[in-house]
Order: structure tokens, then sequence, then C-alpha cells
């Protein structure tokens, strides 16, 4: 048991030692992720192994394939078994390396990126190809060469969730005979020629200058177009004041007229009805006369000519001329009123049978 126990510690020992020695120079074709992986993941067969999680043993017996040992306590046959291939389970981190891209209309672009990717199948990946991650970071550069390729500049930058999908989708098209899925991939820097980082900067500036002088214009018409509504608004009430105060003053007016109609007709029916009765005469002549008295105060205050009657200051010969034509005038009225009622009576005699 203690034999087993060293040996066990033993091969701890060996692995730690591998995971800092130098490896590039014996695989310079390999990548030094893919070399410390692998280097870190060559324990020798103690017989008893304990495997870490998330990491797949690929034993050969006798230089064939055998089994891949699950985490935990595996038994080995020693000098038959031997450990090939060691695969990591986890994500795995790749730096793609910068390379330049010509995009359709002639720009050419140096483009880095980031890789994720997983192993599913431990035996693809150890048998399916020699350097699995390697070949992944070369079938992601080119299919981003391609796909750059098929687009112009200005959509590189703007489409560029749709051209880490689409590298995505090429790479696993190619990887699931690797046992590997790519997860992700992430352009991380995107460089361009001076020239066009300055035209770049010029239709920028362009750009703001058109947007800056549409705003300036379009403020301009808002203004003019609230200033002519405003007086429109303004001339349409000032039309509806003069409308409405000269309905007002025509309403008052003819509300007058028709007041002093009505009371002119009412006092001359109480006239009328007076003059009717005993002494009526007799009062119309006093109000005549007192008119003409009045009439007669107010003479030559408005003029400096005046044409006057002989007995102006007869002023009972003035009111009984004026009684006469009041009287004259009420029997051609009387006569007028009874003429109708004898053309009837005729009217009624002819239309009557014999």
């Amino acid at each position: 048991m203690a034999g087993v126990v060293r040996s066990g510690a033993l091969s701890m020992a060996l692995r730690i030692g591998a995971r800092t020695r130098p490896l590039t120079g014996l695989f310079p074709q390999m990548s030094v992720t893919h070399l410390a992986r692998h280097a870190s993941g060559l324990p020798m067969n103690t017989v008893v192994l304990f495997v870490p999680q998330q990491e797949a043993w690929v034993v050969e017996r006798m230089g064939k394939y055998h089994k891949i040992l699950e985490p935990g306590l595996n038994l080995l046959i020693p000098i038959l078994d031997r450990i090939k291939y060691v695969q990591s389970l986890k994500e795995i981190v790749i730096d793609i390396p910068e390379q330049s891209a010509i995009t359709i209309d002639n720009v050419t672009l140096q483009i880095d990126g980031v890789l994720y990717l997983r192993i599913l199948d431990p035996y693809k990946s150890s048998y399916g190809v020699e350097d699995p991650e390697y070949a992944v970071t070369q079938l992601a550069q080119t299919t981003m060469r391609s796909e750059i390729g098929k687009i112009t500049m200005d959509q590189v930058f703007k489409d560029r969730e749709v051209l880490n999908v689409a590298i995505v989708d090429a790479i696993n098209l190619a990887a699931e005979a690797w046992g590997m899925r790519c997860l992700r991939y992430e352009i991380r820097d995107i460089q361009m020629p001076d020239r066009v980082k300055e035209a770049m900067v010029m239709q920028v500036e362009a750009e703001r200058k058109k947007r800056a002088a549409i705003l300036e214009s379009e403020g301009l018409r808002e203004a003019d177009i609230n200033v002519a509504e405003g007086k429109k608004r303004a001339r349409i009430l000032a039309s509806e004041a003069v409308r409405m105060e000269e309905t007002n003053r025509a309403e008052g007016e003819a509300s007058a007229i028709s007041l002093r109609a009505k009371a002119r007709a009412e006092s001359l029916q109480v006239v009328s009805e007076v003059i009717g009765k005993q002494y009526g005469s007799q009062a119309a002549s006093l109000n005549v006369a007192e008119q003409y008295v009045q009439a007669f105060s107010h003479l030559a205050k408005t003029g400096n000519t005046l044409v006057l009657p002989s007995n102006t200051g007869d002023v009972s010969s003035m009111v009984a001329q004026a009684m006469a034509i009041y009287g004259n005038l009420n029997q051609h009225n009387q006569k007028q009123l009874e003429a109708p009622d004898t053309t009837t009576t005729e009217e009624k005699k002819e239309d009557s049978p014999m």
C-alpha cells in the first residue's frame, strides 16, 4: 500500500514538473496552450490513478485505443496501458492572431478576435485531428476573411454581431468531426488605414453639419409657422370681436327702435282715447300749444338763418291750424276705414244668388 501511495505521489510530481517544462521547442507547429495542456496531462501509469474533475484521459492498450478514464479513482494495467491524451472539458479561450482582410469595397482591415470553444467528444478530439486548437484557429481566420470579403466596411462595424454568428456557424460545421464546439466568437479590434480613418472623420463632421443645418432650418420653419399661426388667430379673434360688436350694436339699435315705436304707439293710443273723451280736444290743443312753445324757445340756437311765417307769435292761430290739420287727417282716415266695408258689402251682393 505504501508503494502505491509513493507511486501516486511520484505521478503528481511528474505532472507538476511537466507543467513547468517548456515544450515549444520540441513541437513548434503546436500552440502554446495546446502544448501546456498536453504536457500537464500525460501522467505515468502507476496502476492507481486519480483523474481530476472536468478532464478526460484517453488510454491506449498496446498502442490501440482502449477507453476514456472518468474523474475519480481508476485502475490500469502496468506496461500494457498508457495514457495517450489528456483533454480538458472546460471552456477554452483562444486568441485569434491579427490578420488582414479585404472588404467588398476594397478596404484592407486588420482584425483580431477571441474564440471560445469546448471539447464535447474526447475521442474525436484526440484522433480526429493532430492539433484541434490550431486547426480551429486557422479555420476561424480563413472564415473571418471569407465573411468580411462579402460585406462593405460600413457593414463590418454595423453588423459585427451578424459577422460573429456567421463565423461561429462556419466553425461548428467543420469542428463537429473533431469533437469540438465553438460557443462564440468575438471580434476584438479592427484597425483601418490612416486615409480611411481621415475619410471617416470627414464624413462624420459632414454628417453632423448636415444634421445641424437641418435642425436649424426646421427650427426656423417652425418659428415662421408659429408666427403665421399667431397672426391668423389674432385676425380671426379681432374679426370675431368686430362682428360681435356690430351685432350687439345692431341688436341694441333695433331694440331701441322697437321700444321707441312701441312707446309711440302706446302714447298715440292713450292720446286717441283721451281725445275721444269729454274735453279731449281741449287737452290736445293744450299739448300742441306746449310743444309749440318749447319748439319756439329753441329757434336760432343751431343756425343764424331762419324762415318763419308772418304770424309766428300768434300761438292761438298756430294751435288752431294744427288742430285743423289733425281733424282733416282724422276724417280722411275714417273714410279709408269705411271704404273697404262698402266694397265688401257690394261684393257680397254680387255673389249672392238671384
